[in-house]
């Protein structure tokens, strides 16, 4: 496999991946289910990308190859021109701090028991971040909205949005070069939604972070990604400017989606 070019910061290169069921009764055969067929995806530094699809599409399963959670069965994930390859934590601490996750439930992956500046402050420890570890956890909350009082405060005494915006400061607290938001804005009300997208805008500018926004919604697409790619049944059918595919959507599978929103702002 040859290295993507120097502009290219994450590529997915010819993914494929199956998965084994179980068993229907002891004397079946394993059914074999294909999640990826051959995924190309390219994100370059600063790049924010839309990634829709139904449920089903083969979204969850890109993401844990390009967070290297599993190994596909075919084809390679690089991040700035090395391969990468599932390993044991301490080998790949530092592809856990460029690359980072905000979760689609934040109140189910913030512990009831921590502070928020605690929760905030776990990865860096986790990932062995070098620098003084309190004015990061300061920085990614006034990044965030909630520099003052929120510090001290538990998962219980905050609202869905402040538990989200909580989920995004520990994913960018070790300063990513990539974030990977699987969901970040479902279950938020319309306004809560409005300023999350805010936020994660601002740190692409600020920062020149890499976003992959995964969603089935493509009004948050539209509002945040200048770019989007669409899966169908694990292939990649469609990678265009986000306004364009708005605009004229060319596969079934991206029309069906765009049928299924009342309402588009126009693409940032």
């Amino acid at each position: 496999m040859t290295a993507p070019p120097a502009d290219v910061l994450l590529r997915a290169d010819g993914l494929h991946r199956r998965y084994r069921l179980p068993r229907p009764a002891p004397w079946s055969p394993a059914p074999v289910v294909t999640a990826l067929r051959g995924v190309d995806l390219d994100l370059a530094a600063g790049e924010r990308v839309g990634l829709i699809g139904m449920s089903g599409s083969g979204k969850s399963t890109l993401l844990r190859l390009l967070l290297a959670l599993e190994a596909p069965d075919a084809g390679q994930v690089w991040f700035a021109g090395e391969q990468i390859r599932p390993a044991r934590t301490a080998a790949l601490r530092w592809y856990r701090r460029a690359v980072q996750y905000i979760p689609q439930d934040p109140a189910a992956s913030l512990d009831p028991r921590m502070t928020v500046a605690d929760l905030v402050a776990e990865p860096l420890a986790r990932l062995r971040v070098p620098g003084d570890h309190a004015t990061a956890v300061a920085e990614a909350l006034e990044q965030v909205g909630l520099a003052g009082g929120f510090a001290d405060r538990r998962p219980g005494e905050l609202s869905g949005g402040q538990a989200q915006r909580v989920a995004i400061a520990r994913a960018v607290a070790t300063r990513p070069a990539v974030l990977i938001a699987d969901e970040p804005l479902s279950g938020l009300d319309l306004p809560l939604r409005d300023q999350v997208v805010q936020d994660l805008t601002s740190l692409s500018v600020r920062r020149g972070t890499t976003i992959l926004l995964v969603s089935h919604d493509l009004s948050v697409v539209a509002a945040l990604c200048e770019r989007t790619a669409v899966l169908s049944d694990g292939t990649l059918v469609e990678d265009r400017p986000t306004a364009e595919l708005l605009a004229d959507p060319q596969h079934p599978r991206t029309r069906e989606l765009l049928d299924a929103v009342p309402a588009l702002p126009d693409p940032a």
